[in-house]
């Protein structure tokens, strides 16, 4: 779907932090949205989580950093990590070209997978909320 003009992929499911979470297997892939990608600017910097953290659903547990900007990164679910995205190490960039694909941040091996998905949004109610974020962001701007 596209709201405001930044994409946003039907099959996944989103936070109110703008990151963004896929289910495959038994893990939680997630990264940051078009949104954020777009507003942050070339991302610079990413701090990967390393596998075995802990991380708790809506805390920070990260950063991303642009030029002119540093973010939080948030988890999408609470669990483990089983896998940070290394490349972005490298290449944060990543996140600028391909923010649902090679730029995702990391794999997390959920505690409670259903419980948290439930607190996530998904199609109509999430382009529903995040328009508003996007009318508000540009009324701040006006």
């Amino acid at each position: 779907m596209e709201v405001g003009g930044y994409n946003f992929p039907d099959d996944l499911y989103y936070d109110q932090n703008h990151y963004w979470a896929k289910v495959e297997g038994g893990v939680v892939i997630m990264g940051t949205t078009d949104l954020t990608q777009k507003l942050a600017g070339e991302i610079t910097f990413v701090d990967v989580p390393e596998e075995g953290d802990e991380v708790t659903q809506g805390k920070p547990f990260g950063s991303i950093e642009s030029g002119k900007w540093v973010g939080r990164v948030y988890a999408v679910v609470s669990g483990e990590v089983a896998e940070g995205n290394e490349e972005l190490e490298d290449e944060p960039e990543l996140i600028n070209s391909d923010c649902y694909g090679d730029g995702w941040i990391c794999k997390i091996t959920p505690g409670d997978l259903a419980g948290d998905l439930s607190k996530l949004m998904q199609g109509e109610a999430y382009k529903e909320w995040v328009a508003a974020e996007i009318a508000k962001m540009e009324k701040d701007q006006a």
